[in-house]
């Protein structure tokens, strides 16, 4: 167990101590061959950082990724999130400054949630991006109607009726900016031509509203049940209609439409 031979671990041989330490000499070149080492190592890490942000801004700034932002808002605008929506769509255009529709459906959501400002400001440069579109200054004037700026929401409907004179939906904005302005007879021309392009229940709700107002309630009571052939399960035209008939004396049948709506209401 005493051999001589056997040594602990990590022993070093009793003459390594003795042995003299040799340095190997640094010339300034060296030194200068290690700092351009250095540094050619650290510019290959900021070169590779460029290019990874390069590569991630261009995939950011892809236009699909635009598509993806705006199907979102379109996926939230048909569950009713307009808040989220419009994030969503500011994502697009932020990434693709000329994607027209998605200002057009920012500017939608703006107006659902009562922002007609916002929505005015989208719309034109709706129209700016596509001066051909109708549809542009139209939903402008509808956004303008919430600000009760009734001149320009006419101004607008005249600039669409010019680009698409059979755009029902510009009539109609005409209309309800004129009755509203105090004109319901204009008005009645516009919803006329209105109900004649697209006989849909609002057209011919608005005319009937229009004829109330200057006390035609035959007519009124007329578009009245038009509007309940195009959609029998609205109240409110049941309520509306039971005004006229209550004012031309039938009392029966204004007894009649008020229960017929309140138990479409659930009362």
């Amino acid at each position: 167990m005493n051999d001589p031979e056997i040594k602990s671990a990590g022993e070093e041989p009793a003459d390594a101590a003795s042995k003299p330490l040799v340095l190997i000499p640094v010339t300034a070149e060296d030194v200068e061959r290690e700092q351009r080492r250095r540094m050619m190592k650290w510019l290959a890490v900021a070169l590779i950082a460029i290019l990874a942000g390069w590569i991630l801004y261009k995939r950011i700034a892809d236009p699909r990724n635009a598509r993806e932002a705006f199907d979102a808002g379109m996926r939230l605008v048909k569950a009713t999130r307009y808040d989220q929506a419009i994030l969503n769509f500011n994502r697009a255009v932020d990434l693709q400054p000329d994607f027209a529709e998605a200002f057009r459906m920012r500017g939608r959501a703006y107006v659902a949630e009562y922002s007609p400002d916002q929505a005015s400001r989208d719309f034109t440069r709706l129209a700016e991006l596509q001066p051909r579109d109708a549809l542009a200054p139209a939903e402008r004037g509808f956004a303008r109607l919430d600000k009760k700026d009734y001149a320009n929401a006419i101004a607008d409907a005249d600039r669409a009726i010019a680009l698409d004179p059979k755009l029902g939906r510009a009539y109609s904005l005409r209309g309800t900016a004129r009755r509203a302005a105090g004109d319901p007879r204009k008005a009645i021309e516009d919803f006329t031509k209105a109900v004649e392009l697209e006989p849909n229940l609002d057209n011919y709700f608005q005319r009937a509203s229009t004829y109330q107002q200057i006390g035609e309630h035959q007519l009124a009571i007329a578009d009245f049940d038009k509007a309940l052939e195009e959609d029998p399960q609205q109240p409110h035209t049941y309520f509306a209609r039971a005004e006229s008939k209550s004012a031309l004396g039938d009392s029966a049948g204004a007894r009649a439409d008020i229960a017929a709506g309140r138990k479409i209401d659930g009362w």
